[in-house]
Order: C-alpha cells, then structure tokens, then sequence
C-alpha cells in the first residue's frame, strides 16, 4: 500500500512539474512542404512564397494557409482573430524567413496559389501596402 502512494505521489510531482515548465508555444511551426494542406481550402502547401501560419484560439494551436487572401478570410470569422496573442506569420516571397504579417509589407498583383494576388517581403518598396490595406483589399474581393 506505502509503495502505491508512493506511486502516486512521485507520478502527481512529474505532472505538477511538467506542467510548471511547459514552454508557451510561439512562432512558425516547421511546414511539410507538399503534405501539409491550407485549412480554408484544403491544398497542399506547396508554393513556400506564399505560405501563412496563423497561431491562436484557446489552445493556441497552428493553422497553416497556402496563401494569405485564405488566412484573411478563414481569420474574420474566428471569434479570436483580434486577440493580442494570436500571431500571424507569412513566408518572406524573396526569402525563406517567416515575417510577422502584421509588420510586413504586401506586394500585389503576384500570381499567388489562390489567385488573392499578396506576397509579402520585410521592407518597404514603392508600391507596397501595409497588412490593414492588404486585408481590406483582400476582403473586398468577396471570395
């Protein structure tokens, strides 16, 4: 009987602990390119130029995306979308790094998986728009 509470009490100290020193989860998650598919329209990720990786709701769980007119879309009707701790992160169109979408730049008229038309890159450019225009013109195509 002493050994089954002892058990049982080292058994409750890993779980208190474990759950003590879990790590909240932040940023992109690793993309299995080609399997992985977009939770809007179920294609693969394939085209990594235009990939998106929204993080948030009460789990805070990963939702990737082919391309961003999808996030922005599938993003208005979650009840979340505007929290401060849900993230979104869009693939770099020149590069292999993830930006925070918020904070890149959009550049349109790019032949995109989805056809919305927005790639992403981290510096301004003549004629790029910020994350609120993007998504507002997103938004205004109605698809």
């Amino acid at each position: 009987m002493s050994r089954l509470i002892g058990y049982c009490a080292a058994f409750l100290l890993l779980f208190l602990l474990a759950a003590c020193h879990q790590e909240h989860k932040t940023g992109p998650v690793e993309v299995k390119w080609d399997r992985d598919t977009c939770v809007r329209c179920s294609m693969a990720l394939s085209d990594r130029r235009f990939a998106v990786q929204v993080r948030g709701g009460q789990k805070h769980m990963t939702y990737k995306f082919d391309d961003f007119g999808c996030a922005v879309f599938w993003l208005k009707d979650q009840p979340w979308a505007g929290e401060p701790a849900t993230e979104i992160w869009i693939r770099d169109m020149r590069s292999d790094m993830w930006l925070d979408a918020r904070r890149a730049y959009y550049v349109a008229n790019n032949t995109t998986p989805m056809a919305y038309g927005y790639g992403a890159v981290a510096a301004p450019e003549a004629g790029v728009v910020n994350f609120d225009e993007a998504r507002k013109r997103i938004l205004a195509l109605g698809k």
